[in-house]
């Protein structure tokens, strides 16, 4: 393998623009990705299912510490046969194919205007303008398997895969700079693009809403079969046996003053 002797140049016309370009690339797609999103409703429904649930777990976990009057009310609250919360109250079933819900589809097309479409044009102009240049060397070796990948447009049989071209330098920096977007822009930064990529397959993954129905009945047949038994029984007795134990410490008069 032939070893190479880069041209300082290379560092101030080539390596830092792709840099430079690549940092303020992100910094433009975060503010046109927040300006494009559009504000998520929250439903009313949603957020009364998601108390009652929230409500109805806190009782199961600690019901222990109230007295058995006031656990069987709340939970006759959720489970009575007919006036129960989760007996009463029906909601619909939600769409079998979210695919189909426009503002979903919509989401999906401003993702792809302001994250694979600039990537894709600055990536092809970089290639075009900066076409032939090596620009650095990865600091570890690798094998002949990655010369297509870190060396596009740069076609040398001879040359170690360990040196990286210009078009390669940018998706580098498009997974690198995620540090300096976090700095700069926040922990909620819509500059970092694999961020992007992994919200977008997640966001297919679980596109399929809850079931309320379902959660009720889960809900439901978890706290019928919750037991109550009292944390606080003879609390007293065990205060009083603790002071015994450690009685509180009597303090005297200096016998100096």
């Amino acid at each position: 393998m032939a070893e190479l002797l880069l041209d300082p140049d290379i560092r101030l016309w080539v390596v830092l623009p792709i840099v430079i370009i690549t940092f303020l690339i992100g910094i433009v797609r975060h503010h046109a990705t927040i300006l494009f999103s559009s504000a998520k409703k929250v439903e009313l429904q949603q957020v009364t299912d998601s108390q009652a649930m929230i409500r109805s777990r806190l009782l199961r976990e600690n019901g222990k510490y109230l007295p058995k009057e006031s656990f069987l009310m709340r939970k006759n609250f959720f489970n009575n046969e007919e006036t129960g919360f989760f007996k009463t109250q029906k909601r619909a079933a939600p769409a079998q194919n979210p695919m189909t819900d426009p503002t979903m589809m919509t989401d999906m097309l401003k993702g792809n205007l302001t994250n694979v479409l600039p990537m894709i044009v600055i990536g092809g102009w970089i290639n075009w303008t900066f076409s032939g240049f090596v620009t650095t060397k990865v600091p570890f070796p690798l094998t002949l398997r990655f010369k297509p990948m870190l060396q596009r447009g740069v076609e040398l049989a001879s040359l170690d895969a360990s040196w990286v071209s210009s078009a390669s330098w940018y998706f580098l920096n498009i997974f690198g700079l995620r540090s300096m977007y976090t700095l700069i822009l926040g922990q909620d930064n819509q500059a970092d693009q694999t961020k992007q990529m992994q919200d977008q397959m997640s966001g297919a993954a679980m596109a399929m809403p809850q079931d309320p129905k379902a959660a009720f009945k889960a809900e439901w047949e978890a706290l019928e079969i919750t037991d109550h038994q009292w944390a606080l029984r003879n609390v007293e007795d065990q205060l009083i046996a603790s002071s015994q134990i450690n009685p509180e410490p009597v303090f005297t008069k200096n016998k100096f003053e």
